[in-house]
C-alpha cells in the first residue's frame, strides 16, 4: 500500500505542518496617519518573529514595530520630526546619510517591509535626485522613494544565532512554532516506502531532477529545467 511521503503531507498543508494562526496576532506596521509623539507601553517576546516586539501608543490607537536595541518600556518617540534619534519614525527624504535604519517601506505609507530580522539595520549612502540609496543588510544597495518612511537605530535581538540550544527540544519547539521541517532527514537515508529515493542501496540516488508530469509522491528532487545540455550554435 502507498503512504503519503512528507513532501506530500507539507503541500497538503494539515495542522502538523501548519504555523497556527493565533501566532501572527501581532501586525508590525506604520499607522497610515502618523505624526506628533508616541510611547512605548510594552515590549513583546513573539513566537512568530525573531526580534522583539514593541507596542507604541499614538493619539489614535497603537501599533506595532520590531523594537531596537536598548529600548525601554514608557520611551518618548517622535513621529515625522526633524530629530533623528533611536526609536524615531522619520521619511527619509528627513533622514542624514550614514544613519541606521530598518523597517523601511517599499512604498510610501504601506507599513513597512525591509529590515525586519532581528540583530539588522540599513545605511542611507547617498540621495540622488528623487532617490534615497540604503545599503541594505545583504550589502545591496536599493533607491527608496524619499517619501517612504523608515525608523531610526538597529533592531533588537542581535546574536541569537550565537546563542546555543542545549537541548533538542528547545530547538524542536522553536521550528514548530514557525512551521519549519526538523529534524530533516537526508531523503536516501530513509526508507523505500517514505521517499523515492529512499533506502539508499549503494548510496547512489535516482535522477535528481522530477519528471514535469510526475505525480505529487514522485515530484521531488531539482526543478525540471526547460532543456539541458550545450547550446548549439
Amino acid at each position: 500500500m502507498a503512504k503519503t511521503i512528507i513532501s506530500q503531507a507539507r503541500g497538503h498543508g494539515s495542522s502538523t505542518y501548519r504555523v497556527r494562526s493565533k501566532i501572527f496576532k501581532y501586525r508590525i506596521q506604520y499607522p497610515r496617519n502618523l505624526s506628533g509623539n508616541g510611547k512605548v507601553i510594552k515590549l513583546i517576546s513573539s513566537g512568530a518573529h525573531y526580534a522583539p516586539i514593541a507596542k507604541v501608543q499614538h493619539s489614535e490607537g497603537v501599533f506595532y514595530i520590531p523594537a531596537f536595541n536598548n529600548m525601554y518600556q514608557e520611551q518618548e518617540l517622535k513621529f515625522e520630526t526633524d530629530e533623528v534619534k533611536d526609536g524615531n519614525i522619520l521619511r527619509l527624504k528627513n533622514i542624514p546619510v550614514k544613519t541606521k535604519i530598518y523597517n523601511i517601506e517599499s512604498r510610501p505609507n504601506d507599513g513597512g517591509r525591509f529590515i525586519r530580522t532581528g540583530g539588522t539595520s540599513g545605511i542611507i549612502t547617498r540621495i540622488v535626485g528623487n532617490e534615497v540609496y540604503v545599503l541594505l543588510p545583504s550589502k545591496k544597495e536599493k533607491a527608496f522613494n524619499p517619501e517612504c518612511r523608515a525608523t531610526i537605530g538597529t533592531i533588537a535581538g542581535h546574536g541569537r544565532k550565537e546563542k546555543p540550544f542545549v537541548k533538542a527540544g528547545r530547538k524542536f519547539h522553536l521550528m514548530r512554532t514557525k512551521s519549519k521541517l526538523w529534524p530533516r532527514t537526508s531523503a536516501i537515508k530513509v526508507n523505500a516506502i517514505d521517499h523515492p529515493f529512499g533506502s539508499g542501496r549503494g548510496k547512489v540516488p535516482k535522477s535528481k531532477i522530477a519528471k514535469r508530469n510526475a505525480p505529487p509522491g514522485a515530484k521531488v528532487g531539482h526543478i525540471r529545467p526547460r532543456r539541458t545540455g550545450r547550446k548549439k550554435k
